[in-house]
């Protein structure tokens, strides 16, 4: 099987996307005109224009604006839907999926809308596509600690529909530390716990993630290999990270593809897994980077297989769900 086919074909798991981070722009300004939204952009094109990122703070001041479009359930259960559709078609069988409560309830949506609606299109896609899924409450690391427990308290009822907590947004200033309480109560609530960390901040950050928050996987993490002792200690504990390659490049955080550090760390024992991150801005979902990737760095099917394989390994599924999917995945490499 050419590697085209085979990438195309591969069971994968999906641990790092923001949903709404999949926002693609015709969707965007159906949205908007749908609930009477006025955007700064008017129109595809002038959307696409915008797309040139400097850094990750370009970045989240058009992911915020985007957010403005999304007002009611069905807005969030288009979106979700819009997302699980094209990742199933592309052989995602597990998708994790970080939400942004504060970006929405900040701006007067009730939280119940959001998680509704995100809710039911996941059940939806579990019933039509087979996959399984999950839910992550991410907190805003621009905003205070605080507010991440409003947030926290006020997600309690809906405790059984998230498996886990995150960090997320301008990471540069605003380290893990800021974050320690509010990890720890969510953590008590039997809540997983995963940061970003180490994509424009310094290593120390990815050090912080693990002993402050206690994180079991670090979202990004290329800038620990930095640090060697923490990356042995990465590679030891076999700590999983939810590596995003063409969000990297599309916010500089590496100049160019091929430079960029995923088989350093498949060769450095790391449990590097692959994930698009916020495909809608970056040019493309799981396939996409994948290809990218794979392309760029001469990846062999085995490195892409060992990728497909640490996402299945690094899921917050339970042990019968993991083992069916890696029996998939293993059904898939006997036939390629």
């Amino acid at each position: 099987m050419e590697m085209g086919p085979f990438i195309a074909g591969i069971p994968k798991a999906e641990l790092h996307i923001h949903i709404e981070g999949s926002l693609e722009p015709e969707l965007m300004l159906e949205l908007a005109r749908r609930n009477g939204v006025i955007l700064r952009y008017d129109s595809i094109a002038a959307l696409k224009a915008a797309y040139r990122f400097g850094n990750l703070q370009d970045f989240l001041d058009l992911y915020y604006e985007g957010m403005r479009a999304l007002l009611n359930e069905q807005d969030f259960y288009d979106l979700a839907m819009a997302y699980l559709r094209r990742a199933a078609a592309q052989n995602v069988r597990h998708a994790e999926i970080f939400f942004d409560p504060q970006g929405h309830t900040g701006r007067g949506v009730a939280f119940r809308t959001v998680i509704d609606g995100l809710w039911r299109a996941l059940k939806d896609a579990e019933r039509q596509f087979g996959m399984t899924t999950g839910l992550i409450l991410c907190f805003l690391r621009h905003l205070d600690e605080a507010d991440a427990e409003r947030t926290l308290e006020e997600a309690l009822p809906w405790r059984d529909r998230f498996v886990g907590v995150g960090l997320d947004s301008s990471e540069k200033g605003h380290p893990p530390s800021k974050f320690e309480r509010v990890f720890a109560r969510a953590r008590g609530l039997g809540l997983q716990a995963v940061a970003h960390a180490g994509e424009e901040g310094p290593a120390e950050y990815v050090r912080e993630a693990l002993d402050l928050l206690k994180v079991a996987r670090i979202d990004h993490g290329n800038r620990a290999l930095e640090d060697e002792a923490l990356t042995a200690r990465l590679a030891r504990e076999q700590i999983p990270l939810t590596v995003c390659p063409l969000s990297n490049l599309r916010l500089c955080v590496v100049p160019d593809m091929k430079a960029h550090p995923l088989k350093r760390m498949l060769k450095a024992g790391l449990m590097a897994t692959l994930n698009s991150d916020d495909p809608a801005y970056f040019g493309g979902y799981m396939n996409e980077n994948f290809t990218a990737v794979q392309q760029a760095l001469d990846l062999g099917r085995e490195e892409v297989a060992t990728l497909a394989r640490n996402g299945f390994r690094a899921a917050f599924c339970d042990a019968a769900t993991k083992q069916r999917h890696l029996a998939v995945l293993d059904g898939f490499l006997r036939q390629a």
